[in-house]
């Protein structure tokens, strides 16, 4: 029986080991990838405006050995400015291919993007990301270094000959009337084809740009001021047929025109609050009535309102130009209030108007309007007269450079001065020059709240 028993086990054991003898195909395993090599054929890219068409730069690299199909393989070709580590790449994809190329004006779009001056010779980079069709295993290449002068693109806009470039219009403080107030309406001259300022506007008014002060000849407009969204930028041209939209909202703000691109840009830096001083003296209609301003928007306001003679002398002060928003009337002791009765001027005259929407108090107080300076040895005033809009106006004759200030009342309680030799005015600011000899008329424009301004003319 053993016999038998130690006969099977040796079958068994060979049949064993014959099949442990046979061939066993290796395992499939998938290649990782590598990483592609970028070459470009040439270093250096100084093309002109003749050659935009051209092929300015052609880039190939090698396969980075994904085990997939190579024609889904996806390819990102970035270029930068060197020494940015690709955080601002212009980018082209491709799918499949390996190899591509930029004509001239795709080179110098690209470099204008950067910043880059024209006829100037700067470092780029170029590199290759790859990766699979759903993004996966993402390589990137070898940085290619490479130099780049961008040549002067014609502008689509020309810009102003006379290198100067004005703000007029019902949206600024000076309104349509031209010759403007310089500087406080005039742009900076950035480069060669940009102009840029920040200006105080008007709400819901017009305005234009003048390469000329003073004059009407020519002009940089809009095709259609209706477009929607044009009050924040756009297209614009010279000599077309409409204004520019203003901002929806009084405050300042920067506007910049890149006569490159046809392009404009206006960009709110402070929006000022307001309140209406509706009342009887201009019938009841706030959409109509002078303002009050808080340029901050803390609720501080200050503005100045004439009153003519007659009627009740009641108002009220709305924060909308209707009825629909938030009406303060008199609460009595200086308080005013949502529920309280109609504010009261004593009568006619020229008022200076404080309301703080925080602490809920009011003040009116009715001014006349004067120059003091070295013309009279700063002890006493020259009178100015009010011209009917809010501007007063009046005339000193100097011998020499003299500084001056205006005050109301003949008092330093409220006076003012220009801090940035600007044109615009502030409480307590620095004295105002008459440059040389000779006889001046000077106006003070408290039309817009916030934003006072004046005019010195030599006779």
């Amino acid at each position: 029986m053993k016999k038998y028993i130690r006969l099977g086990f040796y079958m068994l054991l060979a049949a064993f080991m014959a099949s442990s003898c046979e061939k066993i195909e290796p395992l499939q395993l998938h290649n990782a990838a590598g990483n592609a090599f970028l070459t470009a054929s040439t270093s250096s890219i100084a093309a002109v405006m003749a050659d935009s068409s051209k092929t300015a730069i052609s880039f190939d690299w090698t396969y980075p050995n994904y085990s997939v199909d190579s024609n889904t393989v996806k390819y990102i070709v970035e270029i930068d400015s060197a020494g940015r580590n690709f955080s601002k790449a212009a980018q082209k994809v491709m799918v499949g291919k390996r190899t591509t190329s930029f004509t001239a004006k795709e080179i110098n779009d690209i470099a204008l993007g950067f910043g880059f001056a024209y006829n100037r010779q700067y470092n780029i980079e170029a590199r290759v990301v790859s990766s699979m069709g759903n993004n996966n295993e993402r390589k990137m290449s070898n940085a290619v270094a490479l130099k780049v002068t961008p040549y002067v693109v014609p502008p689509k806009v020309m810009p102003p000959s006379s290198k100067m470039l004005f703000l007029v219009g019902s949206a600024t403080a000076g309104g349509w009337n031209n010759p403007v107030p310089v500087p406080s309406q005039q742009f900076t001259r950035v480069d060669s084809v940009t102009y840029e300022g920040t200006f105080y506007m008007k709400g819901g008014q017009q305005y234009l740009c003048l390469p000329v002060n003073g004059d009407w000849s020519n002009k940089y407009s809009v095709k259609d001021n209706n477009a929607t969204g044009l009050n924040k930028g756009g297209d614009f041209g010279f000599n077309l047929n409409d204004n520019f939209p203003g901002p929806d909202k009084t405050g300042t703000y920067k506007i910049r025109l890149d006569f490159q691109g046809g392009k404009f840009s206006v960009t709110l830096v402070q929006e000022y609050g307001l309140l209406y001083v509706a009342g009887d003296y201009q019938g009841w209609n706030p959409g109509q009535a002078p303002q009050l301003a808080s340029p901050k928007k803390d609720g501080v306001h200050e503005g100045y309102v004439f009153v003519k003679s007659g009627g009740t002398y009641e108002f009220k002060l709305t924060s909308q130009a209707d009825w629909s928003g938030t009406n303060y009337g008199d609460a009595g002791s200086g308080n005013m209030s949502t529920s309280g009765g109609n504010m009261k001027f004593p009568g006619a005259g020229f008022y200076r108007i404080n309301a703080n929407t925080t602490t809920n108090k009011f003040s009116i107080l009715k001014t006349t309007w004067t120059m003091i300076g070295g013309f009279t040895g700063w002890g006493s005033d020259v009178t100015m007269t009010l011209n009917g809009s809010n501007v007063w106006e009046g005339q000193v004759t100097v011998t020499g450079k003299e500084e001056f200030k205006f005050r109301a009342n003949k008092d330093w309680g409220i006076n003012l001065g220009d801090n940035g030799a600007d044109n615009s005015l502030e409480g307590d600011g620095a004295n105002l020059v008459l440059p040389t000899a000779g006889t001046y008329k000077i106006s003070l424009d408290l039309n817009n709240p916030g934003f006072y301004t004046y005019k010195i003319a030599k006779q």
